[in-house]
């Protein structure tokens, strides 16, 4: 595990490149104005703020191993140079989602929030458990346990979400306790608008099939199968966001959805989550 001295955090994923993609790779969407959805690879982070050099901004969610050079690119072309977030804020600790963490630390200097129960997974004292490979799946479920698992350790630089629902520098916000997936997943909702960041509480693409996950092909479904580890959790997540009827959301994997395909498939997912959410086995599945 490498040390980084100089911030007192250990990165194991640094200098690692993870060989996985999909067609949106690279591109951005303005899902609203405020509201920028980026593809690092196979996992989307968002980017909150009016894109106007000087405006305050925050960062949710840090993508893929290996390319923090990218995430800084598209943030300076969005809010300028020398215009870093005022935060960052994690729906969770998977290497996909905290995979340049520690590069955007030591670059920006700027402090990170999660919940309360996902900071052992990022202090360096928990590890999530192995992911399962034996999970009803396609591919990508099958060389899931090749993905990382050491946890990263932000030491004094990531601090817990107030209790009282609110987010740092995100007025008009407030985060969502949805576990399953992981047992501190958050995601974020603003009732003005009812725009709504899933994180992996569920995601708009089938994470376990390699073909799905090159195209990027829509399919509304829960939480990526080889890394859920609650079932019964995962479920009344997913009924708690979709009680909030929002009008926009981004999920930690595949597209942006809205208005009438988001309603409409946030009903069904509820109603068929048994069947097309929980794999039929695996090691975290109980019947």
């Amino acid at each position: 595990m490498e040390m980084n001295r100089q911030e007192g955090m250990e990165d194991p994923m640094a200098n690692k490149y993870m060989p996985m993609t999909s067609v949106l790779s690279g591109t951005g969407q303005e899902v609203l104005p405020d509201l920028y959805c980026y593809t690092d690879q196979i996992v989307n982070l968002v980017l909150v703020g009016n894109p106007d050099p000087g405006d305050h901004w925050v960062l949710v969610d840090t993508g893929m191993p290996g390319t923090a050079h990218r995430i800084v690119d598209i943030a300076e072309k969005r809010f300028g140079e020398n215009s870093p977030p005022q935060a960052i804020i994690l729906t969770h600790g998977h290497f996909d989602h905290v995979g340049t963490v520690v590069d955007l630390v030591e670059k920006w200097g700027v402090p990170v929030y999660a919940h309360e129960a996902e900071l052992p997974f990022l202090t360096g004292k928990l590890r999530y458990p192995e992911p399962d490979g034996s999970v009803e799946g396609g591919l990508v479920a099958k060389l899931s346990p090749m993905f990382p698992n050491e946890p990263v350790n932000l030491g004094s630089h990531v601090t817990a979400l107030p209790g009282d629902g609110s987010i740092p520098h995100m007025s008009g916000w407030r985060w969502i306790h949805t576990p399953g997936h992981t047992p501190g997943h958050i995601s974020l909702f603003r009732d003005q608008d009812r725009s709504l960041i899933a994180g992996d509480a569920l995601i708009t693409v089938k994470q376990d099939s390699l073909y799905q996950v090159i195209t990027q092909e829509k399919e509304l479904n829960g939480p990526p199968r080889y890394l859920t580890t609650d079932w019964n959790a995962a479920k009344e997540s997913v009924k708690k966001l979709a009680a909030l009827k929002p009008a926009a959301m981004v999920t930690g994997h595949g597209h942006p959805l809205s208005g009438k395909e988001l309603a409409e498939g946030l009903d069904q997912l509820v109603r068929e989550f048994d069947s097309r959410a929980i794999p039929d086995y695996g090691r975290y599945v109980k019947h």
